[in-house]
């Protein structure tokens, strides 16, 4: 005669075989401290070793602060907080000269060049 499975009767079962597992594993707990020597705790929770956190220094800390506040405040509407103060003002961006992108070629080309005749002989 087949038997109808109800929600009832599956809740029921797994709930039965939880209880079975939890009583297995934890006479395999005890085996494994009798066969080693030590507690049963240990064993019975093996437990996934811990990433250590990454250390941020001050400064570093403090710019993510402030760039976070800036996200805010350009969410908010707001306007930006005032940041902290530099003592060296900013540095103007550096290009080199048209002369100086010649001389860099020219040396690239004759460094080629000759590269070039020590491989063909």
């Amino acid at each position: 005669m087949a038997t109808k499975l109800t929600n009832e009767i599956i809740s029921a079962a797994i709930l039965g075989f939880e209880e079975q597992k939890r009583h297995i594993d934890s006479e395999i707990a005890e085996l494994r401290a009798v066969l080693s020597g030590g507690s049963s705790e240990a064993a019975a929770t093996p437990e996934a070793p811990t990433s250590k956190r990454r250390k941020f220094s001050a400064a570093a800390r403090r710019n993510m602060k402030e760039a976070q506040q800036r996200r805010w405040a350009a969410i908010k509407g707001t306007s930006e907080p005032p940041s902290r103060v530099t003592s060296k003002p900013a540095k103007p961006k550096r290009r080199i000269s048209a002369e100086g992108m010649k001389r860099i070629i020219a040396a690239t080309k004759k460094r080629w060049r000759l590269a070039r005749a020590e491989k063909a002989k």
